[in-house]
Parts: C-alpha cells; structure tokens; sequence
C-alpha cells in the first residue's frame, strides 16, 4: 500500500484519496474508528506530516471527526454526504421524515417499472437479512439492514441521480431511525416491507408508492412527535 513520493502537493492528493478509498469502499465504515496515525505511516510509508495533513483535509470535507483522546472516526461516506450530515443533524425528524417519504415513494414506483429479475434477486435477500436482523433483536445491526434494504429499493429505479442523492442522505437517515427505534427493538415498531417488494415484483407503481410513502411515519413515536 505503500505510495509514490512525487512531489509534496502530489504526494498529499494521493494519501487523501487513498484514505477516502478506505471510506467509500466500505473498508471503514461510518461509525468506525480509523487506524492511529503511526500505523497510516506505516502502512502508507509516508511522512507523519503527510497523513496528519490528509486526515485533516478529510475532516474539514466533512468524511472525518477527530475526536480528542478518542481518535479518528469516519461520520460519511462522500464530501456531499458529510455536508448534508453536518447541515441536516438538528432538522425537525417529521421534515427528514417527509423527505425521506417523497424520495422513497418514487424510487418505489419507477421501480416498479424499471426492476430488473437482478434487482428482484436483490431486494428478496435484503429484506430477508433485514427481518433476520429484526429477530436477533440487535437494533444497530437492524439500522444497517433496514437501510441497505432502502438504498437497494432507490437503486431498483435505475435513476443515478436520485440513487446517488439518497445515498448521500444514507448517514443522515440512519441517525434518525437509531434515534427514533432506541436501543430495544419493540413489536409496534417493526414494519413490514414485504408488501411493498410484491407490489414492485408485480410492477404496480401506484401500490409500491404508497407503501413506501407509509413507513417513515409509522416508527415516529407521539413523544417523538412532540419534539
């Protein structure tokens, strides 16, 4: 893993982009802590000043937060989605809700439309590993398949620009749906999405849009809804 030393200003863009390759491609995942600076250098055979420049530049884009005696971690997966974070972490949870509801309402129904035999494979599996999530009572692990099972649902409508939007919304909405579920999964919030991937396998965009369109509301609980 160890880098070419061109120039100094080269050298830095390669160690940025190395890192932001750590991120994007799931290697670090958001949440997680990144390696300390000695093992970077290590591993990057650069400079100190190098890797500390690089975290930092990351960090200001919004992908990092360094954190004083704690460490490095990743909060987002792309400079947009680090900006969003950032901009959107205090909004009212019925307005990410809202949003949440008009994206997913009309990736559902295109779809509908659009899903592939490919993208019918897929859904089934996530919303299979979504449930079994579900039953292990583990809420972060069902955090995760819930929204990997939703960018999948996005990504079935074959349109770039809303699949990137959302998932550069990804880390925002999985804070809400942490915060608003709890650490304890409890039955009146679990949901089913099964109607919805039958709607889509059946290509009705009217039916598939509507039960997208139901869920972010359904898990807002009324002392949530209070504020």
């Amino acid at each position: 893993m160890a880098l070419s030393s061109p120039r100094r200003s080269a050298l830095s863009d390669q160690v940025i982009a190395a890192l932001r390759n750590q991120i994007t491609s799931g290697e670090w995942p958001v949440g997680s802590r990144i390696p300390t600076e000695p093992e970077l250098v290590e591993q990057l055979g650069v400079a100190r000043n190098t890797v500390r420049e690089a975290v930092r530049a990351l960090a200001h884009n919004g992908l990092l937060d360094i954190r004083q005696g704690s460490g490095t971690y990743v909060v987002a997966t792309s400079e947009l989605a680090g900006v969003m974070h950032r901009r959107f972490a205090d909004a009212d949870p019925r307005h990410v809700a809202e949003l949440r509801s008009t994206l997913e309402s009309s990736a559902a129904r295109l779809a509908a439309e659009r899903r592939t035999a490919k993208d019918l494979k897929q859904l089934d599996t996530l919303l299979a590993r979504r449930e079994e999530a579900w039953a292990s009572g583990d809420a972060e692990r069902f955090v995760a398949a819930d929204a990997t099972f939703h960018l999948a649902v996005v990504a079935a409508s074959h349109n770039e620009v809303m699949t990137e939007l959302y998932a550069d919304l990804a880390d925002l909405l999985r804070d809400w749906l942490r915060d608003d579920i709890g650490t304890e999964l409890r039955p009146e919030h679990h949901m089913d999405h099964g109607r919805m991937v039958e709607a889509i396998r059946a290509g009705d965009g009217e039916a598939a849009a509507a039960e997208a369109a139901g869920y972010p509301f359904m898990c807002l609980r009324p002392a949530a809804a209070g504020g």
